[in-house]
Parts: C-alpha cells; structure tokens; sequence
C-alpha cells in the first residue's frame, strides 16, 4: 500500500470520524520514521568528529558475509542459491541543527547466483534488510562514546611554564657589587632540572645521556638494557613469522580464470556445485594426476580441475613436471597422430581439416591399481580424451587456419571416436563452458561407449 493510498484513506475518514483520520495519519508517520531511522541516526558530536569515528571504522563498512540469511531481504531466486555475499556501505554524513550530525548509510550487498544451467549463472545486486546498516550504527555510537569517555578521564593538560635556571630548585642569584644572596620569590622545584651553561652548549653528561637515548643517532641500547634488549628483538622477529605464516597458509591453491567449475567428484561427468572466480583460494586437502580435492567451507567439500589452479611452490603443475599416472594413463596411449580430412559425417566437422589422435590399449590383459576405475571405462575414456584435447589445444590454436578441430579414435573392441571443434575448445579453455557441457558440444560414435555424454546430433 503506497502513501498516497494511505493519506486518501484518511481523507475519507476524517469525514466520519475525525479521530479514526487522525490515528491512521499518526501510525503512518511513525511507520515512515521507523523505517528512516533504520539506516539513519543523529548524533550529538559535531561532524568533524562523527567523520573521524567513521574513518577509524572503515574496515567494517565492507567485507564478506558468512551467510546472507539474516542480512539480505528475499530476492528473485531463494538465498541458498546465492554464493559468495559481500556488503559495501557508504556513510552520507551532514550536519544538523544545534550542532548534532545526521548518518545516513547506504549498502550494497552482492552474491554470485548459481543455477542449473551456467549461462544464467552470475553476480546478482540484493536488497540489505537494515541489519548491517543498524549494526554498523550501534557500533559507531559506540566509537562515540568510548571517545567521549577517553576525553573527558585525559582532559589536555595546560601549558607548564618552566622556571629560569637561576631560580629553579631555590637557587640564588647574587646582585651584582653586594656579597648578599637575594631569595628567589617564585616557588622552588623539588626535581632537578639539567642547566644549560650560558655559552649555548650542553654540559658533557647530558650530551652522553641524550646520546645514548638515540637522540645522538646510535641505535646502541643503554648498558643495563643490553640483554633485555636482545631478547625483545628476538622475540619481534619470532612473531613476524608467525604473523606471515598465519597470513598465508602454504596449503592454498588459487584459481586461474573466471567461471571455473568446482564439482562435486573427481569425474569429468560429476555434477557442478558452481563456478569459481579468478583468484578465489581454497584449502588443498589432497591431489592427484587431473583434480585438486579442497575445502569450499566448513564440512563442504569439492573438486577442481588441476591445471585450472595455481599450486603452492612444493608442488609443480601438472604440465610442467610428470605427475603420478592416473588410471587412464596406465591404460591408454597415442599410437599415431595425423593431420587429414574430418572421417565422419558431423555437420560442424564435415569435409574440414582435423588432427586425427589414434589412442590404443597398452595391453588388452592390462590391470589398473584403482580398484574403483575398472567398472567405469568411460570415464577413464573421457579422461583420457580431455587430457588429449588440453595437451593439444595450443597447437590448434596455433594452426586455427589450417586446423578446424581434433578427432580422438581409440582403436579397440570397445572403442569408438569422439571430435570437438575449436571453437568449443577455445569456450571450454576460456571458462565459458564446465567439462560436462563441453561432452554436450562435442560429437561421440558411438556414443554409449562413452556414457551419457555427446551432443545430440551424436546420438
């Protein structure tokens, strides 16, 4: 109901009943102040000081949200299926009559939505539901009063004005041509203060004292200090390296490229949880030959893509060093390769230049360690493959003009052939496309040799 619904409402009952009108108009402006002061508040200290206060509150006005359930106001698509919630607040603050300040404060809270299918997956701007701007109040109150109180237990002290030399400490003067000493009249110091000789120099101890503090430049402790000192200075350098190492773990691993998918197996089939951004970090529990299994948060877990991630400095990528053999490497291995005409008959490929990778058992009586691999030969089919269309990709890359594709043959008695054409290869390495919609855009005869992906123009 709008405002202006509200006041022709009232319009029409102060004809019946003037009262009823006037209770409604009340209501409606207390509804209308509360949600104002939602994100509003006044404050008695000037602006310069409520501008301070925010300063030293900055890190709190953005960061990322552990849950947006409790801070951001229902959206289009329920909020278990946003990800990654980050808040920014911006601060308006002006001034008010007799002397108070206004702070108004505005927050933007956005999360990367995941849904089933990825082209309609992305960042998404929500409504905040007032919470973070009334918590990010409170504290701010509180910033206020705690500076209030510091000021008022340590008010400034005057300025002290330090007696003459001749009469600090209740020394006397002699007049000039009389014998007699005359009594200073201002009061005498009990502490003693360091005379300074009228020639403008210091005196030889104080100079060494000064010196010795580093006001002469030598960084040197005091003698007594010498071994304390020591130890403190130790005991600094200790705790910077703990700092670092709890800065920056050594188990992290970053990702590479935007929209990499994070699945919930290490299959190239496995359902996707969502998809990455560039640089996002995880915790690296374990590893293999093609998955890096991490941490997403708490008890969640999934699985990346090796070469999608920077790995820490102990463990080379996969391209770069020989990793351990996967199962399908055990299994698997390219015969022959050729460049020649498309030999099928998918309309992408038709008629078109091809890499042809010709990939044969290393022995048909061949065992594979992981127990768990040998009632899924697709998948080690597919594997295999993906390894071939990686390994292979910049040199397409290299011959776009020439080469229109690359066509996987794997010659045995349940063999068969898969293709992709290079520009599904160029979205799948740009981040466009997960590995499952990658087998959706690439063509497999016959296809249930390799499961259940392919194209449907493969079926």
């Amino acid at each position: 109901m709008t405002a202006v619904t509200i006041l022709a409402i009232a319009t029409r009952l102060r004809q019946r009943s003037p009262r009823v009108a006037a209770a409604v108009i009340a209501l409606f402006c207390s509804c209308c102040a509360l949600a104002q002061n939602a994100n509003e508040r006044v404050f008695p200290q000037s602006k310069a000081v409520v501008e301070r206060a925010l300063q030293q509150m900055q890190h709190s006005m953005s960061g990322r949200l552990p849950a947006l359930e409790g801070f951001a106001a229902p959206a289009e698509h329920p909020l278990n299926s946003y990800r990654r919630g980050f808040y920014q607040t911006t601060a308006q603050v002006s001034s008010a009559a007799s002397g108070q300040t206004v702070v108004r404060l505005t927050t933007k809270v956005t999360a990367w939505y995941v849904d089933a299918s990825a082209e309609h997956s992305g960042y998404q701007l929500l409504t905040s539901n007032g919470r973070l701007e009334a918590d990010l109040l409170d504290q701010l109150s509180d910033q206020l009063s705690l500076q209030s109180s510091d000021a008022k237990s340590n008010p400034p002290e005057p300025p002290r004005t330090v007696p003459s030399s001749a009469t600090a400490a209740g020394v006397t003067r002699p007049t000039q041509g009389s014998n007699q000493s005359v009594p200073s009249s201002e009061p005498s110091i009990s502490a003693p203060v360091p005379r300074i000789p009228e020639g403008g120099t210091f005196s030889s101890s104080l100079s060494h004292d000064l010196t010795a503090n580093g006001a002469g430049g030598s960084k040197t402790p005091p003698p007594a200090l010498g071994a304390s000192f020591t130890a403190l200075q130790t005991e600094a350098a200790n705790l910077e390296d703990v700092l670092k190492n709890q800065a920056h773990p050594k188990n992290l691993v970053a990702v590479k490229k935007s929209g990499t998918a994070v699945v919930s197996s290490p299959s190239l089939t496995a359902k996707t949880l969502f998809l990455a951004s560039a640089h996002d970090e995880f915790e690296m529990l374990n590893f293999n030959r093609d998955w890096v299994h991490v941490r997403i948060s708490g008890l969640s877990r999934g699985w990346i893509w090796r070469n999608s991630l920077e790995l820490p400095a102990n463990i080379p990528d996969s391209d770069t060093a020989p990793p351990p053999a996967s199962p399908a490497a055990e299994l698997y291995h390219v015969s022959r390769e050729e460049t020649a005409a498309f030999p099928g008959d998918w309309e992408p490929l038709r008629g078109k230049t091809v890499k042809i990778i010709s990939v044969e058992k290393v022995d048909d009586n061949a065992t594979i360690k992981d127990e768990s691999a040998k009632d899924d030969s697709s998948d080690l089919k597919l594997a295999f493959a993906k390894s071939l269309l990686d390994q292979n990709y910049k040199e397409l890359t290299r011959k776009s003009d020439s080469l229109a594709g690359i066509v996987v043959i794997f010659d045995s008695s349940d063999g068969g052939m898969m293709a992709a054409t290079l520009s599904t290869l160029q979205q799948w390495k740009a981040g466009r496309l997960s590995d499952a919609a990658l087998w959706h855009q690439c063509f497999f005869d016959p296809p249930e040799t390799f499961g259940s992906s392919g194209s449907p123009g493969s079926k």
